[in-house]
């Protein structure tokens, strides 16, 4: 089975640090050849970011809604995401990324602001019905020297948390919900 994952950048600056931090965590967690990966670098659309409707964004909304992973990467803007990366994810509805495992990633210039994207973007994917498994990805950019080694850690969590999780998903019971008896509230 191969998995359809996306990369979306809410980088201003096209073809950024930010989007190569984001494809190399791709990279690094999943095996070549399993994955179809396609990157939205949101800067290429910033000048139709407010247009409604769009049929362009609407796609580009769609296709990470029908992504199995996702990694939704910005630069540390006051302290959190992006307004870029901000508009195109209040387009979804409630619930628009339902099943979608998301990884949420911040850049920035040091560790002053490690703590955005699990403060910030986690709940706002959350909200939307994605997964978010544990704590999102910080890069500070001044280490772009050593970006194998900090993903390369990263990508080996995530690993471990995916492996955790298959264990309990292959226990789930497949019994429907309406068979179980619910006991009555007193």
């Amino acid at each position: 089975m191969t998995l359809t994952v996306t990369v979306v950048v809410g980088n201003p600056k096209p073809a950024s640090r930010t989007l190569k931090v984001a494809v190399s965590l791709v990279e690094h967690l999943l095996e070549p050849d399993s994955y179809d990966l396609e990157v939205i670098d949101l800067a290429e659309y910033a000048d139709q970011m407010f247009d409604w409707p769009s049929e362009t964004l609407a796609e580009l909304n769609q296709r990470v809604a029908d992504s199995d992973l996702a990694v939704f990467a910005s630069p540390t803007y006051k302290a959190t995401y992006t307004g870029l990366l901000k508009a195109f994810l209040d387009r979804y509805p409630a619930g628009g990324l339902h099943g979608v495992t998301a990884i949420p990633v911040h850049t920035g210039a040091d560790l002053s602001h490690s703590m955005g994207p699990d403060v910030h973007l986690a709940p706002l994917l959350t909200e939307l019905g994605a997964v978010v498994l544990g704590r999102g990805v910080y890069f500070v950019a001044g280490n772009m020297d050593q970006l194998d080694e900090i993903i390369g850690k990263a990508a080996a969590d995530y690993r471990d948390k995916l492996g955790r999780l298959a264990r309990v998903a292959a226990a789930v019971a497949t019994t429907d919900a309406t068979d179980v008896a619910v006991p009555a509230q007193v």
